[in-house]
C-alpha cells in the first residue's frame, strides 16, 4: 500500500523529538528506524528546516544539522521538541473526538486510541468518564471486529440484521465491500447471498456478526453490481447530489435547472422511494411502467394524508 500524506504527516512529527533524543544517529540509521529509505529520510530533513512558528524567520524555524558527516543533529526543534500542553477545554474536545473515532469502523489502530482514551482521563483527573459518544446509535463492538477483520481478509460474514422497513431479523451471508459514513451514521457496502446482489447494511442494525470462509462464486462477482434494469430520470439542480450518491449517468442537461439521467437499478421499489422521497425533486421518465408504478404509490400516499 503506497504511503499517505498522514503517514508522513505522523512520521514528521516524530522524527523531531526521536531525532532530539537519538543525537548523533547516522541518517541510515534513522530511515531503518521508521522503515523509509535514506532518500525519504533526506526529504523528510529538507521540509522540516522549512517549518516553524508564524513569522518563519531564521529564528522561528526548526534548525537540524545533516549534510556534515551523515549524521544528524537537531540544533533547534522549535516547540516541536517540547511536550503539548493543552488547556481543559482543547483536552474535552479531544477526548470526545477520539471516543468518536472509537466507534468508527475501518482497519486503523483502535488500540492506540483506546490508550489515548485512557491517558487522557488520567490526565483530565477527574471522576466523570465519558461512557460513549454515539456515532451510529449503538454498533456492538464484536460487530466493528467481525466487519474489520473481513474486510481485512476477504471473509463473509454471518449477520442478524434488523429491517429498517420490516418489523423482521434476517439471517444472510454477505461479502463486505466497503463502509460507507455519512452524518456520523456508518453503512457496509456488501454482495448479500440472499439477495443475489449488492445491498447496504447499516452497522447499528446488524445485532449479530460471524466471520465465515467466502465463496469463491460470490467472490467473483462482487465487483459488478447484479442490475437487470436502467430508467431515464430528471433530476432537479438541488438534488444533483443523489445522482452522484447513486451512480446515476449525466445524458444531457436540460432547462430550468434539471437534467436528465440514467440510472441502474435492481429492485423497483427503490427507485419509487428514492423518488418519492425527494418530493418532486425527481421525476422517473421512463420506463412507462416504472413511471406508472411511482404515481400510483404518491397516490396512495396521498391519499392516506387525506384520511388522517
Amino acid at each position: 500500500m503506497a504511503p499517505t500524506s498522514a503517514d508522513r504527516l505522523s512520521r514528521l512529527l516524530a522524527l523531531v523529538p526521536w531525532l532530539a533524543s537519538h543525537d548523533g544517529i547516522t541518517i541510515q540509521q534513522a530511515a531503518d528506524h521508521f522503515g523509509i529509505s535514506e532518500q525519504q529520510l533526506e526529504k523528510d530533513l529538507w521540509l522540516l528546516v522549512v517549518c516553524g512558528l508564524p513569522g518563519y524567520g531564521p529564528d522561528q524555524l526548526v534548525d537540524i544539522d545533516f549534510w556534515d558527516e551523515e549524521r544528524i543533529h537537531v540544533l533547534d526543534p522549535q516547540t516541536i521538541g517540547r511536550p503539548l500542553r493543552m488547556s481543559a477545554e482543547e483536552s474535552w474536545a479531544l477526548l470526545l473526538g477520539l471516543r468518536a473515532l472509537e466507534q468508527v469502523p475501518g482497519t486503523h489502530d483502535r488500540s492506540a486510541v483506546v490508550s489515548a482514551i485512557s491517558k487522557l482521563e488520567i490526565a483530565l483527573d477527574s471522576e466523570v468518564r465519558i461512557a460513549s459518544v454515539s456515532v451510529n446509535s449503538k454498533v456492538h463492538d464484536h460487530v466493528l471486529a467481525a466487519v474489520e477483520q473481513a474486510l481485512s481478509t476477504g471473509a463473509d460474514l454471518s449477520i442478524e440484521y434488523a429491517s429498517a422497513t420490516h418489523d423482521e431479523v434476517t439471517l444472510r451471508q454477505i461479502h463486505p465491500v466497503q463502509i460507507h459514513t455519512t452524518d456520523g451514521r456508518s453503512s457496509l457496502e456488501a454482495f448479500c447471498h440472499l439477495a443475489g446482489a449488492r445491498r447496504t447494511f447499516r452497522l447499528d442494525r446488524i445485532r449479530a456478526a460471524d466471520v465465515v470462509p467466502a465463496d469463491g462464486q460470490v467472490q467473483a462477482d462482487v465487483p459488478q453490481r447484479a442490475v437487470t434494469h436502467k430508467a431515464r430520470l430528471r433530476i432537479a439542480d438541488s438534488a444533483a447530489w443523489v445522482a452522484d450518491v447513486c451512480g446515476a449517468v449525466l445524458l444531457e442537461p436540460v432547462e430550468h435547472a434539471h437534467a436528465e439521467y440514467e440510472l441502474e437499478y435492481a429492485d423497483p421499489a427503490w427507485v419509487i422511494s428514492l423518488v418519492l422521497g425527494r418530493g418532486g425533486q425527481i421525476q422517473v421518465l421512463e420506463p412507462k411502467e416504472l413511471r406508472q408504478e411511482v404515481a400510483e404509490a404518491a397516490q396512495v400516499a396521498l391519499r392516506a394524508y387525506a384520511e388522517a
